[in-house]
């Protein structure tokens, strides 16, 4: 993160995030695919944490409240660094590459978070539906809290509530 602060992504080789961290490239990419996973790298993570949280939200919960429960989920894993997280916004923000690879890893998650719900009986276009509701939900929260601060799980259930007044005209 210091390296693509200090020169901006596209100057930062791998070599030189290897040689930063104490390792040599080929360890490196052990952990990485590429440089791009540096920041991306926990998404996998993210994912199982999500969906565990809809897994255990309960067959009586609409897919809102599931979705909801996911998102609550999310905030508790990613939502105690806000430093990072605002520092990796901006490298993200800064470099097409990555926002279009961001908008990659939202698009899985949407797709598993409606898998999710389809193996608990909600159908499509519902389950779609509320996922991708999620993930708007998440990225307005987000883009809140890495711009205001303050607790990632409040920043979400601002963001839904605002979304249900606004859905309810």
């Amino acid at each position: 993160m210091e390296l693509f602060l200090e020169r901006g992504y596209e100057q930062v080789t791998v070599a030189e995030i290897a040689q930063r961290a104490g390792l040599t490239a080929r360890t490196f990419f052990r952990y990485f695919a590429d440089k791009r996973e540096v920041l991306f790298g926990g998404s996998r993570e993210l994912e199982d944490h999500m969906l565990a949280a809809l897994e255990t939200s309960g067959p009586a919960a609409t897919p809102l409240r599931a979705v909801g429960a996911a998102l609550e989920a999310a905030a508790s894993l990613i939502g105690g660094d806000h430093g990072y997280s605002r520092q990796r916004y901006t490298v993200i923000e800064a470099n097409a590459e990555l926002r279009e690879r961001e908008l990659i890893k939202m698009a899985r998650l949407s797709a598993a978070l409606a898998d999710g719900l389809r193996r608990h009986g909600v159908p499509d276009p519902d389950a779609s539906l509320a996922a991708e509701t999620a993930i708007v939900v998440f990225r307005v929260a987000w883009e809140q809290w890495i711009r205001d601060g303050g607790d990632l799980a409040e920043a979400m259930r601002s963001a839904f509530d605002r979304l249900r007044a606004v859905a309810s005209g």
